[in-house]
């Protein structure tokens, strides 16, 4: 059985056609993340020995990516340098996952989607974005998303990322694992293991966020309300809580009333989460970290508290920090995963 260990931290930098750049000797502080719906950062502080120093000076932003590993597996993380400085016996590396590409490219031609899978808009958009210039990526499906409509793009106009983000606000979830883009849909509840307040030792909090909870979304394809869709409305037990989200890519009518069923169903649950955000799994928890994907899902049990909930939820988001230490002092690791409930997961 799988547990989450204390792995140890190791990392290069790369250049665009594969080749080593530097290799980071002693690493005195990682730190990586995975976020879902968005981009993901991770950053390392190195202490250059020998001639790792000359070579560190050879590091430039967007030329040159960092690679991370743990344990010696496969890179748990990779993407782009955006941010290097050198000080005085280190150099302090930031880096962004790949999809923050797609903040610096725009739709490359013209086009019209009608009734089509929310995953194959997100898969055009992505291979769009990497056409004329591919630092390297790669793009799974793990499931269609089952919302369908239409949305139109137009060349040169807006950044790819903000049209992701989009898909995003309307039934699609997607997340980047290496140089991989996922796209899953939003009720994906495959679950990667099972947590309890054991696996927790600092203890949890369980929250109900009112502010997450609508009960009628409107959603509108421009200001004038020619185009517009609405799901939901008073509901038995809370009443009626409306928002209103526009989206100007949404040409119909079908279209937005789609969008406005996927948006109720992600925010009409029994708005209870447990926050973990900043507790640190035990290295005995049976979960591998390298699994912990965000929207894939994670069973977790809390008891401990006056409010005693067992869910299947989504992870939304995982930080793992390593400080290198030193002297007698050798440093350790911590994960930490945000879950949170949807509107599958909390009808459940």
């Amino acid at each position: 059985m799988a547990v989450a260990g204390c792995g140890t931290h190791s990392c290069r930098i790369v250049d665009r056609d594969g080749a080593t750049v530097s290799n980071a000797d002693v690493l005195t502080s990682v730190e990586w993340s995975r976020v879902l719906d968005d981009t993901s950062a991770a950053s390392v502080v190195v202490s250059p020995e020998g001639d790792c120093c000359e070579r560190l000076g050879l590091v430039r932003a967007w030329r040159h990516s960092l690679l991370i590993y743990r344990d010696d597996s496969a890179p748990v993380w990779s993407g782009p340098v955006v941010d290097v400085r050198w000080h005085l016996g280190r150099v302090e590396i930031s880096a962004l996952d790949v999809s923050a590409w797609l903040a610096r490219r725009v739709p490359h031609e013209t086009i019209a989607f009608t009734n089509t899978d929310l995953a194959e808009i997100a898969d055009w958009l992505i291979t769009d974005a990497f056409a004329p210039d591919d630092p390297g990526h790669s793009i799974v499906t793990v499931a269609p998303t089952r919302v369908r409509g239409a949305r139109n793009y137009t060349k040169n106009v807006g950044q790819a990322l903000d049209h992701l983000t989009d898909l995003a606000d309307t039934g699609l979830d997607w997340t980047v694992l290496g140089r991989t883009f996922l796209l899953l849909p939003e009720t994906h509840r495959e679950s990667v293991g099972r947590l309890s307040d054991v696996d927790f030792p600092e203890g949890l909090v369980v929250a109900e966020d009112g502010t997450a909870l609508t009960t009628r979304w409107i959603v509108a394809g421009d200001e004038e309300g020619e185009v517009l869709g609405e799901a939901g409305g008073v509901h038995p037990y809370y009443g009626l809580l409306e928002r209103y989200f526009e989206q100007t890519s949404i040409p119909d009518d079908a279209s937005a009333t789609a969008a406005a069923e996927a948006k109720l169903r992600a925010s009409q649950p029994v708005p209870v989460f447990i926050d973990s955000q900043q507790v640190t799994i035990s290295p005995q928890a049976a979960v591998d970290v390298a699994h912990l994907v965000p929207g894939w899902c994670l069973d977790v049990t809390s008891a401990e508290t006056c409010r005693t909930v067992s869910q299947r939820l989504k992870i939304t988001g995982v930080t793992v920090t390593e400080e290198g230490g030193s002297g007698d002092d050798p440093g350790s690791e911590s994960v930490q995963v945000q879950v949170a409930a949807t509107g599958t997961e909390a009808s459940s």
